[in-house]
């Protein structure tokens, strides 16, 4: 495996194995890598001919109150993790590399980026796809692979590729969980013992509201049920836990044919997220 840090090197790259006919599948990280990763590079493993990761901590995602210098890195780790499920390159050039202007030509992510997580967040999501649109232009991948953990990412994505035409065929991978139903994180390693053994609640509060909305269509009572179940069960605050339609992100109505259930909930100093994606229409959600 060949870790890449120019954009010069990686279009050599790119341009040789589109003269192949080779199929190239993206995975986008910002490293630090862990399962949920290491998942969508064995799918991608196994739908293309060549496996390009990016490792690259993105400035322009993060606030003025997030601290990117801290964000951890570990370039030797990662290649390593990403070799061991067969990754073929990995681009990791430095902030210059991939920044090296700046004409004041921005892409502003719309009203899907105001709620949720993108509430506490302004401009998070105007970085998140300021950093894909470039990566999908300098790659051009037939599939780029993203995890459904990050529901509301997933969901701003796809609308910047549908409504700008990018001809890549997003692949989203289903959230990767421990054996008690906890959406695996890098964060669940600051819980507490007594928090990690409430931390499931979370997982069973969403499939007894989607078991509820799916029977009832009522979402203010599926909500309360998975609120109620929440703070019977765990010693935290709820941030946020709606209902909506997805992609769209807007209120359910009598046209919505996927749901998304969602909830990020504080406890102890960690924030924890989860989600459920499904259908309304009796068949498996499609992503």
């Amino acid at each position: 495996m060949n870790v890449i840090h120019t954009i010069d090197a990686l279009r050599r790259i790119i341009f040789e194995n589109k003269q192949k006919g080779k199929r190239i599948g993206l995975v986008p990280t910002m490293g630090f890598l862990h399962e949920g990763h290491l998942t969508l590079a064995t799918q991608a493993r196994a739908e293309n001919d060549v496996v390009i990761m990016s490792i690259f901590v993105n400035p322009t995602q993060f606030g003025p109150n997030e601290d990117f210098e801290s964000y951890p890195r570990n370039l030797e780790r990662d290649t390593m993790l990403a070799a061991s499920v067969g990754v073929d390159f990995i681009f990791a050039p430095t902030v210059e590399e991939m920044y090296p202007h700046d004409g004041g030509i921005f892409i502003r992510a719309g009203h899907q980026a105001t709620l949720l997580c993108g509430a506490s967040r302004p401009g998070h999501f105007d970085g998140v796809l300021q950093v894909v649109a470039k990566l999908f232009n300098l790659i051009q991948p037939n599939y780029a692979y993203f995890g459904q953990k990050d529901a509301q990412q997933v969901a701003i994505i796809q609308t910047m590729v549908r409504d700008y035409n990018i001809p890549v065929e997003l692949r989203i991978v289903p959230v990767v969980r421990e054996n008690d139903g906890l959406a695996k994180s890098s964060r669940n390693v600051y819980l507490t013992a007594t928090e990690r053994s409430q931390a499931p609640a979370i997982q069973q509060a969403l499939q007894l509201a989607k078991r509820e909305f799916i029977e009832s269509g009522n979402v203010d009572k599926s909500i309360q049920l998975a609120v109620k179940i929440i703070e019977a069960n765990m010693d935290g605050s709820i941030d946020y836990l709606t209902i909506l339609s997805y992609p769209d992100l807007t209120e359910v109505t009598s046209e919505t044919e996927q749901v998304l259930l969602a909830v990020a909930v504080y406890i102890g100093k960690t924030r924890l997220i989860d989600n459920l994606i499904f259908s309304l229409k009796g068949e498996p959600a499609h992503v």
